[in-house]
């Protein structure tokens, strides 16, 4: 994939009222293997299954590399999300697999700390990361993907805007099981539609 001119710029950091997202440093180690831990049953059943060493130091490592040459690639851009009032990470999301030329779309996946669950926090970081796809990466669709007894999840997508194209057969393999999942999907001219209604 060829590198776009805008990510040679800093990383972008995106501020809502209640939520700041930019993209995970070395520093964020403690705060993100905390938050995880704490959460693990409440994500492990909506993650591919975790790796033994997924909350080490060295996974990290990798992971921040990954983030970074992702990023410079153009394909994706990882954001962690934090209170504005405290600075606390919450959880993070990610606009992954951009393509450009004729489908400009990509797809969005998060996670949220348990203790912040279902306090807005996600809806408000979706809709931020929204507007950076449609805004500044000049996307024309996002979509993402979701287990249909994920009711959270579902919820926050259809507030957010999306809406439910279909359902995709065994499409991600999560916690050791081949899952099907709803897509759903906001489109450019969705988000320009809510924004001259309100």
């Amino acid at each position: 994939m060829f590198s776009l001119p805008f990510f040679r710029r800093e990383y972008p950091a995106l501020k809502g009222e209640r939520v700041m997202l930019r993209m995970p440093v070395a520093a964020d180690y403690r705060e993100w293997a905390a938050l995880r831990a704490a959460s693990r049953r409440f994500l492990e059943p909506w993650e591919p299954r975790w790796p033994a060493d997924e909350l080490e130091r060295g996974a990290w490592r990798q992971r921040l590399g990954r983030y970074r040459a992702d990023f410079a690639q153009g394909s994706a851009a990882a954001f962690f999300i934090f209170e504005t009032g405290g600075g606390k990470l919450v959880g993070g999301i990610t606009l992954a697999n951009i393509r450009h030329g004729v489908a400009q779309s990509g797809q969005i996946g998060y996670w949220i700390g348990e203790q912040f669950a279902g306090q807005g926090y996600m809806l408000e970081a979706l809709r931020l990361v929204s507007r950076f796809a449609f805004d500044t990466m000049r996307l024309h669709r996002i979509e993402a993907a979701c287990i249909p007894d994920n009711k959270r999840s579902i919820r926050v997508l259809e507030k957010a805007g999306f809406q439910r194209e279909g359902l995709l057969r065994s499409y991600l393999r999560i916690n050791g099981i081949w899952q099907d999942h709803y897509l759903y999907a906001l489109i450019a001219d969705d988000q320009l539609g809510e924004r001259t209604k309100g």
